[in-house]
């Protein structure tokens, strides 16, 4: 299930189609997207994952392309405090755009949980594709085990992980929930974002305040009603 709504006004729901079959392994910084088993909508629509890795990053350039803007929008680069501002915001975009890869720490299930584990209010920031603004929030990522148990941290660095490049809010959503499908092979994955979108709030309609809400749910937590509903009434989210 894939659900998207923002400012509290729900939108039709739409399969997430997550893949549910892989091994347990290390996510390098390269890692972008995992294979899905077919999807019960239009897989043409998928957008890509805009990735950068750092053998991609020339900061001389980019140096220069700041300098360039800057000089476009009319910025005087002769003041003290702006100077060096196309090596800091060169710098600050390649911290930014650059995931930081984990390993995948995870443990037999010898005592047989199988309640939901759910980790509310992960904070995480991540660049909007269109317009190079941040969106900024709170993620809340759960799985019903099947014979593996991640390490609990691990819920909040996948979500460091796919946020440190372009994205947009629904991608980073699925992207979350498809990596725990494929690599932990659970009996069912959810994952709600929500944030705050600086293109939004600044610019545009200026709506500040408005959070975007998105989800994607596989296995048992999309199937199976009432493990649905306790999904959402763990992350405190109407099912």
């Amino acid at each position: 299930m894939y659900m998207s709504q923002t400012s509290g006004a729900e939108q039709d729901l739409v399969p997430a189609g997550l893949a549910m079959e892989s091994g347990v392994g290390a996510i390098p910084a390269s890692a972008g997207r995992t294979k899905r088993r077919p999807a019960r909508f239009d897989r043409r629509r998928r957008l890509a994952t805009v990735e950068v890795s750092e053998g991609d990053m020339d900061l001389a350039r980019a140096t220069r392309a700041v300098a360039e803007l800057l000089d476009a929008l009319g910025v005087d680069r002769n003041s003290e405090s702006v100077v060096d501002t196309p090596q800091r915001v060169a710098r600050a975009y390649a911290e930014l755009l650059t995931p930081e890869p984990f390993e995948a720490t995870t443990f037999p299930n010898d005592e047989g949980y199988d309640e939901l584990v759910v980790a509310r209010s992960i904070p995480f920031s991540s660049l909007c594709e269109h317009h190079l603004l941040p969106f900024t929030g709170v993620a809340h990522v759960g799985y019903l085990p099947g014979d593996r148990l991640l390490g609990l941290s691990k819920l909040a660095r996948v979500v460091g992980h796919f946020s440190r490049r372009l994205q947009i809010q629904e991608r980073l959503t699925t992207q979350v929930a498809d990596w725990l499908a494929a690599e932990l092979r659970p009996k069912g994955v959810g994952v709600v974002l929500e944030a705050e979108h600086a293109c939004m709030s600044l610019r545009g309609v200026r709506a500040t305040g408005a959070r975007t809400m998105t989800s994607a749910l596989a296995g048992l937590v999309r199937d199976d009603e009432r493990t649905r509903a306790e999904f959402f009434a763990l992350v405190g989210c109407r099912s």
